[in-house]
């Protein structure tokens, strides 16, 4: 299936390094290519191409597996819009005096980033390279918690961030430790798919999305799915994947195979949260979505599932929000 109008496949490049801790990249790769499929399976497009480039064609990995094949540096980008993902490695610094690091940060030198066209993402110590490279100078970003006084040695100018997943600074991304690669890949397939997907992508991962205190809030379709209740989730998938249908108790026990009573147990005890208040955030954060992208209050009433421009502003106040909804996000009152 070819991309949406105006929509190109993301090229995501993984570099990778002898010793690259193979965590850092494969379960981010991993976290995309399920994106894809989820995708598929969802009557859309694929979003994601994913490429393995180093300075050298054969690399080991952390754990002593033998990677080959791997494409060299990319000399030039197209018109896709490019990620370029740096792993971490093992020891407690980064060494960046062989051949292939050098290769690496002088490359890395080479790139000029712009949001949108060519973002650097970097896992786990992967920020070190980033950091050689000049990337981060003037720009907050995180590290694993062994490195963060070795990111601030290397790169003085970089404000950096303790106690954090992930860190977005404009067309720099970077995570913590290891597996919050895995929390920042699915943090971008929200902002680029949609958090339903990553919904899906990190029930079929087994994963818990995490936050940090000081993190972004969590998308109401991503809270609550901490469980590993199959027919829960089949519930929510569909739910959030078709907010605007017309959902109530008895329709999600059914396809859920059990009765509108135990599917309320069902969402109490696992997802921590009612059938119906479920309902209404995914719907009320399909109508923002719709307002941010420049829908009228009664389009995006229809297109979240509202029964009226009313119910929408009743779930409005009901969960918090201040003023009232409006077109681009903007509040009134």
């Amino acid at each position: 299936m070819e991309p949406e109008p105006g929509q190109h496949l993301i090229r995501v490049v993984f570099i990778l390094l002898d010793t690259s801790l193979v965590l850092d990249w494969a379960g981010p790769s991993e976290a995309l290519g399920i994106a894809n499929r989820c995708l598929v399976a969802a009557g859309r497009p694929e979003r994601f191409r994913i490429e393995f480039a180093g300075p050298n064609a054969t690399t080991l990995g952390s754990v002593g597996v033998q990677l080959s094949g791997i494409a060299p540096l990319p000399a030039q980008w197209g018109d896709e819009p490019t990620w370029i993902v740096i792993p971490g490695q093992t020891g407690a610094r980064i060494d960046v005096s062989s051949q292939a690091s050098r290769t690496l940060v002088h490359w890395l030198q080479g790139q000029r980033l712009q949001a949108g066209r060519l973002e650097l993402m970097t896992i786990c110590a992967g920020a070190i390279l980033a950091a050689h490279a000049g990337h981060l100078a003037g720009r907050r970003a995180t590290t694993h918690h062994q490195h963060l006084q070795e990111l601030r040695d290397v790169e003085p100018a970089c404000d950096v961030v303790a106690n954090r997943i992930f860190v977005g600074d404009g067309p720099v991304h970077s995570s913590a430790g290891v597996t919050a690669g895995i929390d920042l890949m699915l943090a971008r397939i929200v902002d680029t798919c949609d958090a339903a997907i990553a919904a899906q992508v990190a029930q079929t991962m087994v994963v818990a999305v995490r936050r940090g205190a000081h993190d972004p809030e969590l998308s109401p379709f991503l809270h609550y799915r901490n469980h590993m209740h199959a027919a829960l989730h089949r519930v929510q998938d569909a739910v959030s994947l078709e907010p605007q249908q017309a959902w109530n108790v008895p329709a999600m026990a059914q396809l859920a195979h059990t009765s509108p009573r135990h599917l309320t147990r069902l969402f109490l005890e696992y997802a921590g949260i009612g059938p119906q208040q479920y309902l209404r955030r995914i719907r009320l954060a399909r109508a923002e979505a719709a307002l941010q992208a420049g829908s009228n209050v009664s389009q995006a009433a229809s297109l979240a599932g509202f029964a009226s421009d009313t119910q929408l502003r009743r779930a409005w106040h009901q969960f918090g929000r201040t003023g009232t909804p409006s077109s681009k996000g903007k509040l009134h009152g």
